[in-house]
């Protein structure tokens, strides 16, 4: 049975299929995810294994369960500064298609023109910016030395723009994240050395945290003036990371 080729192979299939019972217990027994988050993950996590590969659904899984973590890093304090999004850390449909949106469209580009290789690459940059973006968000907010990342004075903490030292550094640890873990699915998906993939998982690890400057721009310049929501912020955020891999890497896929 092929466990490494993407697409509609019957380890792939089989694989995912594990992978999202998996997420559905882990959601509903931890609260990751409200009942329509969990319907969306499931099957957005369903269509990128499939059309892309298991260990890109590893990734997204990787997104949400170190996400969930650092939303409830510190929780009750968050909850009494008013920073927390939901009364119990979980996390609906919008966030899943915010987050997963560009992911999934990359795996069905991958899947149309038969390129698992070039589609790692831009998926996992799609992962990195989420990830770098919640960190950021989740463990910065509690950080008191914030600035506007437009104007670099100083502003409350929580506010769309505002960056913190703790919270740049969670943004790198993010990406970082990312990028090893992607490595790690290239050597499983592809007949490489770990050399020839590292470049690309290290830009990948970049561009998660320059993706998360990204969003804090426009949510200073846009979201602030109520031209943007959070949702399109981060989706804008991500397309950008993903059109950033893709002029790196010089080629379509």
């Amino acid at each position: 049975m092929d466990f490494t080729t993407g697409g509609f192979v019957e380890g792939n299939i089989l694989v995912t299929t594990a992978l999202i019972f998996g997420l559905i217990t882990a959601s509903l027994r931890a609260n990751i995810l409200d009942k329509q988050g969990i319907i969306a993950a499931a099957v957005l996590g369903f269509f990128v294994g499939c059309l892309g590969h298991w260990t890109w659904l590893l990734l997204l899984l990787c997104f949400l369960l170190s996400s969930h973590i650092a939303t409830k890093w510190r929780f009750e304090e968050k909850t009494e500064r008013g920073l927390n999004e939901s009364s119990d850390g979980h996390r609906g449909w919008i966030n899943v298609a915010a987050n997963g949106g560009m992911p999934a469209l990359v795996a069905l580009l991958a899947f149309l023109l038969e390129d698992w290789e070039s589609g790692l690459w831009m998926f996992a940059a799609a992962v990195a910016v989420a990830t770098s973006d919640t960190w950021a968000s989740e463990i910065g907010c509690l950080d008191d030395r914030v600035r506007m990342i437009t104007t670099l004075k100083s502003c409350e903490a929580g506010v769309n723009g505002g960056f913190s030292p703790n919270g740049q550094l969670a943004a790198a640890s993010g990406g970082l994240l990312i990028g090893v873990s992607a490595l790690a699915a290239s050597l499983v998906m592809f007949s490489t050395t770990i050399n020839d993939q590292f470049m690309l998982a290290a830009i990948v690890a970049g561009l998660g945290f320059l993706g998360c400057q990204i969003d804090s721009v426009l949510g200073a310049v846009l979201e602030n003036r109520g031209f943007l929501t959070k949702g399109s912020v981060n989706a804008l955020s991500i397309i950008a990371g993903v059109a950033l891999m893709w002029l790196y890497m010089g080629r379509p896929m």
